[in-house]
């Protein structure tokens, strides 16, 4: 018989919103235990933002969000700001650097925000417990719930699944959560990587591996959704912010329009140095607003003729400098598909958020249980959003378990 242990608060997943909500939990005089099922806990934290941790950003908004009731984060996102997580970080002399677009970084190592977490968690007497494995959960009519771990049974007043998604599966991810959440009767809208480079067809490949390395400033588009952002050639297909960005809003089938030099209309230009009788050859007058090697490879092309990188801009027919605007600035790409959860940063769907509160976080099916993080169908953007999301919804949770 395994031995029993109690506590009023038990926390699955050792992540950035369970160490958060334990916190939290704790410093409000909840007896608070996290159960980790990696050998040490906050593992995706200190691999993010290139073992810089890319912990918020300035300017985080609803809109930021992609989820099936795009209205569920909003409560949240209000009640636990990034301004309230940088307050926190900075009472610790954090040190930290704003990179692009309101990122914000850890000047040092992510070391420094598990280490703040896990304070945290110390100061106010939540206790961790690494390499435990759940068995089984089994609901109690008035006492909660019995969590059967690889090595006791806890007892529990509230239960958090804070399990996080299915991405980077070498990191530790599984599907537990939803599995905890499907026994509970909840439903799942579908999960599929996110913020994942796209794989692409065979003719398609055939130039991004011989680009691969070449990172260019584009605007990205699929339907109504757009970002401008860098590009990244690679030997499997398209990567870079911009494609990571998109493919939150991408579906199999759909159409990624690229512009790939969106702050200079092309056309526009060479007409210019034509009329202006620019003799410098076309290659070296692309170049100069356009990598080296993009601009070998777009003129490497039947359609064009031979030699034309060598034509001088005032040999050029209004045909051509057609053609060049429309691969430039009108290049449309249907991925063959995405790398997939081995280098998806996220998991897009989760547990249905209609069956949740957005102001306690727990479930609307079962009392005592509750959800926060990536487990939820709340995906946030590239760029310290999806830690936001962490923070913000394990502060809500942690004020009501």
């Amino acid at each position: 018989m395994k031995n029993v242990s109690q506590c009023e608060v038990l926390i699955i997943g050792g992540g950035a919103a369970g160490l958060m909500c334990a916190a939290v939990a704790a410093a409000r005089g909840r007896n608070t235990v996290v159960l980790e099922r990696s050998k040490k806990p906050g593992r995706k934290i200190l691999m993010s933002g290139g073992g810089r941790c890319n912990f918020t950003n300035m300017y985080i908004e609803p809109d930021n969000y992609v989820s099936n009731n795009p209205h569920f984060c909003k409560s949240a996102l209000s009640r636990y700001t990034q301004w309230d997580f940088i307050a926190l970080v900075s009472r610790y002399g954090l040190e930290y650097h704003e990179k692009t677009l309101g990122q914000l970084f850890c000047d040092h190592s992510a070391k420094d925000i598990l280490a703040i977490l896990e304070q945290e968690c110390e100061a106010h007497g939540a206790s961790l417990e690494t390499e435990c494995e759940i068995h089984r959960i089994t609901p109690q009519n008035d006492t909660g719930f019995i969590v059967e771990s690889s090595d006791r049974r806890w007892q529990c007043e509230s239960l958090v699944l804070a399990t996080g998604g299915l991405s980077i599966p070498s990191m530790g991810a599984t599907g537990f959560g939803y599995d905890v959440a499907k026994q509970f009767g909840h439903s799942l809208t579908a999960r599929v990587a996110a913020l994942v480079p796209f794989t692409v067809d065979e003719t398609t490949l055939a130039l991004c591996q011989s680009l691969s390395g070449v990172s260019l400033p584009a605007r990205v588009s699929c339907e109504s959704q757009h970002f401008s952002e860098s590009i990244l050639f690679t030997h499997k297909g398209l990567s870079g912010p911009a494609i990571l960005q998109i493919s939150n809003y991408w579906d199999p089938g759909k159409a990624v329009h690229i512009d790939l030099l969106p702050t200079l209309q092309i056309a526009d230009y060479l007409h210019q140095q034509r009329s202006e009788k620019n003799n410098s050859l076309l290659g070296n007058v692309l170049a100069q607003h356009l990598p080296k090697r993009f601009v070998q490879a777009l003129l490497t092309d039947a359609t064009f003729g031979p030699e034309i990188e060598n034509r001088p801009v005032t040999q050029l027919s209004d045909d051509t400098i057609g053609l060049i605007e429309a691969r430039v600035h009108r290049w449309s790409v249907v991925p063959k598909g995405t790398e997939g959860w081995r280098t998806a940063e996220v998991t897009r769907g989760g547990v249905n958020v209609d069956e949740v509160s957005s102001k306690t976080f727990e479930s609307r099916k079962q009392p005592g249980l509750y959800f926060i993080g990536e487990v939820l169908d709340v995906t946030g953007w590239l760029g310290g959003f999806n830690f936001q999301w962490a923070w913000s919804s394990a502060w809500c949770a942690g004020q009501y378990v």
